[in-house]
């Protein structure tokens, strides 16, 4: 890639407390042991607060380590509502990969608790479809936290994510590095439940290549 000067570029978009963090270090692990360069620029929330988090990641020859309007390649979300909140990142056409988990903010779920007359809705995941779809079709909507239970582990719903975006054709990562790069950083004791979880995002991320 980075012989052809060109970039791969992913949003990673959560919210404290998800491990947004250690998601982005797996690929960025398997990306240079791959021999591809890497360049990130990071924003931390607080988790305790579930603030936003959102990570630029671009692999290959770049010059900038964030991501222009309108360029990512892909979109991992690990919370739906935090897509759409950084879709104009998103290229015509690019994938996005989410969870199906709503985290309500403070300020939203102030809203509706506040609404007497009981107009007021949370937003829905269907709504955030529709809204991303007005950018790309290619969305892979996941039940994260239900693959990461089918797992054996609640906390795997990282390599769930990560599994999927290795069924995209255009990934520019090779699957089995990303693999050894989940089993070289998540606990030895949760290896099994973590490869399990790979596998299982793996099939249901298979959508990306329609």
């Amino acid at each position: 890639m980075s012989k052809a000067g060109k970039t791969f570029n992913i949003m990673f978009a959560g919210v404290g407390g998800q491990g947004l963090m250690l998601l982005s270090a797996i690929l960025g692990k398997a990306a240079v042991d791959s021999g591809l360069e890497v360049m990130t620029g990071e924003q931390h929330g607080l988790s305790q607060r579930q603030g936003s988090i959102y990570v630029h990641f671009r692999i290959g020859e770049s010059i900038s380590p964030l991501i222009p309007y309108g360029k990512a390649d892909m979109m991992i979300a690990m919370e739906a509502s935090e897509a759409l909140r950084y879709v104009e990142y998103l290229k015509e056409n690019g994938v996005v990969i989410m969870s199906n988990r709503i985290m309500p903010s403070v300020t939203e779920t102030k809203n509706v608790a506040l609404d007497k007359e009981k107009q007021t809705k949370y937003l829905t995941v269907d709504k955030i479809v529709q809204s991303l779809k007005q950018v790309t079709n290619r969305i892979v909507l996941l039940d994260s936290l239900d693959l990461a239970l089918k797992a054996g582990n609640a906390r795997t719903e990282n390599s769930v994510l990560i599994g999927a975006t290795v069924a995209c054709e255009d990934f520019p990562i090779p699957a089995e590095e990303v693999r050894k790069a989940v089993l070289a950083l998540v606990p030895t004791k949760t290896a099994n439940a973590n490869s399990k979880a790979f596998d299982l995002g793996r099939d249901a991320g298979s959508t990306c290549l329609e």
